[in-house]
């Protein structure tokens, strides 16, 4: 530990034991300030996962679940889960459409920007062209995108996102890249090419996807030493602009205008047919292996038979590591993304520690790494959990509130799916907050968080952010078009620690009651995650 971390954790200790008393637990904003200040450093350089920074960050948290009371859930009998993984670097590559009187090639960067596999550190093929609309394929067989379409041994090509007329967290579940491309890899595809949308345009521009497309991406390695990763037979080869799909449309039956125009209906129903031509791809990916780390800390329950079962509160550690420099700084400290969550988790952990009677069923805190990287830690736990896998009954995960203004509502995403919304209602109620709806489902909140890692392994999930209300709606807009993903999102910035700890307040709230609850939370009879996933109740 060199002496600043020393210094920090010192620091830390002094402000979190200052705010303590005896009695009735007092939420601390000191607390949460304290742990923020700790998590955000400069010199804990944006706590990338796989980084010795972020390992540091990962013994903080260990060392506060230990001061707080809380049993070591990882591995071999300590507060870590060891977690393999797999990275890769594309390179620029080079993409071109041939069959119109030659090759056209495509600019990388105004055209495309290339896939990414684990799985391959080379990928050159020419294979025929086939747009799939959307790709979007449902359990009922009212809707398949490829239906009349023979993909086998092609390239299918597909629009980002779902259409507008799903309902919103159904809609972040289809317009998920990994499910776009199992459904092409089960039906013979060789490749993808995702197409920018105007709507996409609108969430993510291009031009400022463009400006992180080589950073290091990671999966998790399984027990054979082979990277997770569904559906990657069809090889992600790239993502088009819209300047690019007009090219990849000229001369096909539809131009890309009237592509769009069908996308952007409610509906969402585009023609979709064979491309003329055929794709020319050439890819080169830098594979390699590293390791990080989940942190797992358990208050056990006091009921016999209850405690075998655990209600797991959620939030990812790492952030994004050092970057392209903005206004000369490129450390991205993740202050709001996500220390401000873990920080919240734990009060909510010393909360539960303080508190005289323990809980029926156990309560598992879990900071998870690799969120940055698509939702790997979480992933990596939910499929190989400390604890038997059917003893995970809830999930409350705690990501990115916006904490920058004095909220007055809540947006439970996932919460009206089971019997967990109850629990939210009445927690949210007790302290004079409302619960609103997904404000923006353009964006897929639903699908871009840990607790969608949750939902897969069929449990059921709630994803609590701050709400719209009392300026909460141009709080968020402003943080996002300001400082998301930037390093300006450190502890310069306005936060209200007084927030934070009314939202750590709620949180707790949450937990307990599920876990003292008589029965499991359950999914909702015929819930379309909870029957996709085999959850408890939902059949």
């Amino acid at each position: 530990m060199t002496k600043y971390v020393a210094a920090v954790v010192g620091a830390a200790l002094v402000l979190a034991g200052g705010a303590r008393a005896e009695g009735a637990y007092r939420w601390s904003p000191d607390a949460i300030r304290a742990h923020m200040t700790f998590l955000a450093s400069d010199n804990l350089l944006g706590r990338e996962a796989g980084s010795r920074e972020y390992e540091i960050a990962a013994d903080y948290v260990a060392a506060r679940f230990m001061e707080f009371g809380l049993k070591p859930g990882g591995d071999k009998g300590g507060y870590l889960q060891r977690v393999p993984l797999t990275t890769y670097v594309p390179s620029e590559g080079r993409i071109a459409l041939t069959g119109r009187g030659g090759a056209a090639a495509l600019r990388f960067g105004e055209d495309y920007l290339p896939g990414a596999s684990p799985l391959a550190p080379q990928v050159d093929l020419e294979a025929p062209l086939v747009f799939a609309g959307f790709g979007v394929v449902t359990p009922d067989g009212k809707r398949d995108d490829y239906r009349g379409l023979d993909v086998q041994g092609k390239v299918v090509v597909v629009l980002t996102g779902a259409p507008k007329s799903f309902q919103g967290e159904e809609r972040a579940h289809y317009g998920n890249t990994a499910v776009k491309r199992t459904n092409a890899a089960r039906r013979g595809a060789v490749g993808m090419i995702m197409l920018y949308t105007p709507t996409r345009e609108k969430v993510l521009p291009f031009d400022r996807a463009k400006q992180n497309w080589n950073e290091r991406q990671m999966t998790w390695t399984q027990a054979d030493g082979t990277p997770w990763f569904p559906g990657g037979a069809a090889v992600p080869l790239a993502t088009l602009s819209l300047k690019g799909a007009e090219k990849l449309f000229a001369g096909a039956r539809a131009d890309a205008a009237t592509i769009m125009a069908a996308a952007e209906a409610p509906a969402g129903n585009v023609p979709r047919f064979a491309l003329p031509g055929r794709a020319q791809v050439a890819l080169r990916n830098e594979i390699g292996k590293a390791a990080s780390s989940n942190v797992v800390g358990v208050i056990e329950g006091s009921d016999p038979k209850l405690r075998n079962e655990f209600v797991v509160l959620s939030g990812h550690l790492d952030h994004e590591g050092v970057g392209p420099a903005l206004d000369g700084d490129t450390i991205y400290n993740g202050a709001m993304d996500n220390a401000s969550g873990i920080a919240t988790m734990l009060e909510v952990a010393h909360a539960f520690e303080h508190e005289g009677t323990k809980p029926k069923r156990s309560v598992m805190f879990l900071a998870v790494t690799a969120e940055e990287k698509g939702l790997v830690g979480s992933e990596y736990f939910a499929q190989n959990p400390t604890v038997p896998k059917g003893s995970l009954v809830a999930n409350v995960n705690l990501d990115m509130p916006i904490l920058s203004y004095d909220f007055r509502d809540l947006v439970a995403f996932g919460a009206d799916r089971s019997t967990i919304g109850a629990a939210v209602e009445r927690a949210a109620t007790s302290m004079g907050l409302t619960v609103t709806a997904d404000p923006d489902p353009d964006q897929g909140i639903f699908t871009r968080s840990d607790h969608y890692r949750f939902v897969q392994a069929g449990v059921p999930a709630v994803f609590l952010k701050t709400g719209p209300a009392n300026g909460g709606a141009e709080a968020d807009r402003r943080f996002r078009s300001t400082r998301y993903h930037r390093p300006n999102d450190d502890l310069a910035q306005t936060i209200d620690y007084r927030a934070a700890a009314r939202f750590a307040a709620v949180n707790h709230a949450i937990a307990r009651e599920l876990a003292n609850a008589p029965e499991r939370p359950r999914w909702n009879k015929g819930d379309f995650f909870g029957t996709l996933f085999g959850g408890h109740g939902a059949k």
